[in-house]
C-alpha cells in the first residue's frame, strides 16, 4: 500500500479530541504507525463542540516538533477533513447512552458515519484506506463503506486487533510466556460480546497453545473449561471491565490496537485479526463486515482461508454472524444502505 500524497501522507482522524484521538495522534506524528521515514500532515475532525480540545491537541503537536510532522489542520467539516487523506481513522461516533436502544444506536450512528462515506468518496485520494474505531465499529464501517460506492471495499476495515491483543495478553498470563512467543489467534464475528476469541490454531513458542493449556491446567476439560468460561468471556467483555475500574472506556490500548492495525496493513504481518467485508469466506454472507485471521504482504490484509472451525467454533461463529446480520437488516430499515 502506497498511502502517499507527493512525500507526505495524509492521515484523518475523526473524534481528535477525544481520549483516544489524543493517544493516537502523537504516535502517528512520532513515525509509530508509518515508520520512520514516512512524513505525515494530520487533519483532525471534530464535531463543533469538541474543536477546541482538537485545536489544544493541534498546539501540542506543534510543540512536540516532531520531525516527521508537515503540519496540522483542523475542522469540523468532513470534506475538509478527507480532502487527499491516504488514511482514515474513523475514531467518533455516538456513544450509547442508559436507555438508547440499539436501533437507536445504530441510526444515530449511521447520521455520522453515511456522510462522512460520502465525503471519503467525494475528495479523499485513490488510495485511502478505511479503518473504522467508533462502535458499533462493524456495521459503522458497513455503512461508510455503501456510502462510497467508487471507493472498493476492500479499502474499509473495522478494528478487532484490540480483542486480538486482548486474547494474546489473557494467554501470556496464562501460560506464563512473552506475547511475542504466540501466534496463530484469531478473533471471529463481530467487535462484540458475541465475537468469538480462537485458539484451535495458535502456538505458544511453536507448541499447540490448546496442548500447553492442558498441561498447565491439569488437562484436557480443564483447559476446554477455561476457554470457554474464563477466556472466551474475559476477552469479549474486557472493555466492560475497564470501564468498570478506570470509570471510562479503554484509550491507549485502543489507539495502540489502530496503531498496529494500520503499520501491519502497511508494512506487512503473517497474522492477526481484522474486520474485512466478507466475499463469502468461512460462509459469512457477502458483504457483512466480519472479523477473520487476516494476513499483509503490505498491500492491506486479505482472509487467511481454509482453517478448520470444529462444531463449537462453527456454533460460536455463526451466533455472531446472525448478531451482524440482524444489524444489517436494522440498517437497511432505515434505508441507509
Amino acid at each position: 500500500m502506497d498511502a502517499t500524497t507527493g512525500s507526505t501522507t495524509t492521515v484523518t482522524v475523526t473524534g481528535a479530541g477525544g481520549q483516544i484521538g489524543y493517544a493516537l495522534l502523537f504516535r502517528i506524528a512520532s513515525g509509530a504507525m508509518l515508520g520512520p521515514d514516512r512524513p505525515v500532515r494530520l487533519r483532525l475532525l471534530e464535531i463543533p463542540q469538541g474543536l477546541a480540545s482538537a485545536e489544544g491537541t493541534a498546539l501540542e503537536l506543534q510543540d512536540g516538533a516532531f520531525p516527521l510532522l508537515r503540519g496540522v489542520d483542523v475542522t469540523d467539516d468532513p470534506r475538509t477533513a478527507f480532502e487527499g487523506a491516504s488514511i482514515a481513522l474513523l475514531v467518533g461516533a455516538r456513544p450509547r447512552t442508559a436507555g438508547m436502544e440499539r436501533g437507536d444506536l445504530l441510526a444515530a450512528n449511521a447520521g455520522i458515519f453515511g456522510p462522512q462515506g460520502a465525503a471519503l468518496n467525494a475528495v479523499a485520494a485513490d488510495d485511502v484506506q478505511v479503518l473504522v474505531v467508533g462502535n458499533p465499529a462493524n456495521t459503522n464501517a458497513l455503512i461508510a463503506a455503501a456510502s462510497a460506492p467508487d471507493i472498493p471495499a476492500e479499502r474499509f476495515a473495522a478494528l478487532t486487533r484490540l480483542d486480538h491483543d486482548r486474547a494474546l495478553a489473557q494467554l501470556a498470563v496464562a501460560l506464563d510466556a512473552p506475547v511475542a512467543d504466540i501466534h496463530g489467534v484469531t478473533i471471529w464475528g463481530n467487535h462484540s460480546a458475541t465475537q468469538f476469541p480462537d485458539v484451535a490454531h495458535a502456538t505458544v513458542a511453536g507448541r499447540p497453545v490448546p496442548d500447553a493449556l492442558a498441561e498447565r491446567l491439569g488437562g484436557a476439560d480443564a483447559a476446554r473449561a477455561w476457554l470457554d468460561d474464563v477466556f472466551i468471556p474475559r476477552v469479549a467483555q474486557r472493555g466492560a471491565e475497564i470501564i468498570r475500574v478506570r470509570g471510562s472506556s479503554s484509550a491507549a490500548s485502543a489507539a495502540n490496537a489502530a496503531i498496529s492495525h494500520v503499520r501491519d496493513a502497511v508494512h506487512g504481518t503473517e497474522w492477526t485479526s481484522a474486520a474485512l467485508v466478507s466475499h463469502g469466506e468461512y460462509d459469512v454472507p457477502e458483504g457483512l463486515v466480519c472479523s477473520f485471521p487476516v494476513t499483509s504482504d503490505g498491500d492491506g490484509y486479505r482472509v487467511i482461508e481454509g482453517l478448520e472451525l470444529d462444531e463449537r467454533g462453527r456454533r460460536r461463529l455463526d451466533a455472531s454472524v446472525a448478531e451482524l446480520v440482524a444489524e444489517r437488516d436494522a440498517v437497511r430499515a432505515l434505508g441507509v444502505i
